[in-house]
């Protein structure tokens, strides 16, 4: 595989948190062609909670990326509110060179600042989408998503939704294999669904309310079985309306989007590990026909299964 090379900018103030999320899962790999640099402007990089680091790279090597990530920093405080021009001049460069370029949580401020997003959809962490939608007027801000893949620019909500964007790329770059391999060892889910409105402080839970989750788990080891909406509710002990109720704060989506979420992600994975035909693949993890498998396939991720397998087995 050829290296890309994943230049993460981080400029004073930056979160931790954001910066160590891509810096280890684009760290490399014997499966991964990702070669991974922390660069900043200087020899060190104050971070927002005190400590400082020492970048292994300098805006030279941004330059040279096929990638450009910016963490999350914080654009509240007056002194962090604009990114120095410098930063600023190499990720719009960067934009029209045609590199990939995303940010993680507040990142989105500085990408907007460069002029990256504008005309483009984007998100960041909820604190500061209104923020972020009332300076930037040329940026359609999306409040209740995980992420934003715009192509070659690419927006993430707060925090840990980094790790949903960059297992993200890495199942666009690679395949659905090597993500949930990296996912297994972040002991992180490979694929969320629902946005982050579900993390936004909510009323206190009624009485009485119970987790899905062994529900979920169960579900995801019966895929390729009838999953209807009273079977889950079986499984559960509870109506079905409970489960519509619960389904939708847990998860932020329904019982049977995210059962469809599940079975593509489960035909993915066969199609990169298996030599079934689609048939099989199609029966295995629950869509029935081969016709079926397709049309999902197009709708949520513009290719056909064949197309898809050619692509990422190994």
């Amino acid at each position: 595989m050829a290296t890309h090379r994943v230049a993460i900018l981080a400029s004073d103030g930056v979160t931790p948190l954001d910066l160590a999320i891509p810096a280890q899962i684009f760290n490399s790999r014997p499966e991964t062609p990702y070669e991974m640099t922390v660069c900043g402007l200087g020899s060190t990089v104050m971070t927002s909670t005190g400590f400082s680091l020492v970048p292994g790279g300098g805006m030279d090597d941004v330059r040279a990326a096929d990638t450009v990530i910016v963490p999350g920093y914080e654009p509240g405080r007056e002194s962090l509110a604009r990114p120095p021009e410098e930063v600023l001049d190499t990720l719009a460069q960067a934009r029209e060179r045609g590199r990939r370029v995303m940010s993680i949580c507040t990142g989105a401020f500085a990408l907007a600042e460069a002029g990256v997003l504008d005309g483009l959809h984007a998100t960041t962490h909820w604190l500061h989408t209104g923020e972020l939608e009332r300076n930037f007027p040329s940026v359609t801000v999306e409040c209740d998503v995980l992420y934003v893949d715009e192509g070659d620019v690419l927006t993430s909500a707060g925090v840990c939704c980094g790790i949903d964007l960059c297992l993200h790329l890495v199942r666009r770059d690679l395949g659905a294999t090597v993500a949930n391999r990296i996912a297994r060892g972040l002991v992180a889910p490979p694929h969320r669904d629902g946005g982050q409105a579900q993390y936004i402080p909510a009323p206190v839970t009624e009485a009485g309310d119970t987790s899905l989750s062994e529900t979920r788990n169960w579900a995801l080891h019966h895929l390729d079985e009838p999953l209807t909406l009273q079977v889950l509710a079986r499984h559960a002990g509870v109506s079905p309306r409970t489960v519509m109720r619960r389904f939708a704060a847990e998860t932020g989506t329904t019982p049977l989007q995210w059962l469809l979420g599940a079975r593509l992600g489960r035909a993915r994975e066969l199609l990169e590990t298996t030599d079934h035909s689609v048939e099989q693949v199609a029966r295995d993890c629950g869509l029935g026909t081969a016709a079926n498998l397709r049309l999902h396939f197009r709708r949520a991720l513009g290719t056909t299964p064949t197309a898809y397998r050619r692509a990422f087995t190994r």
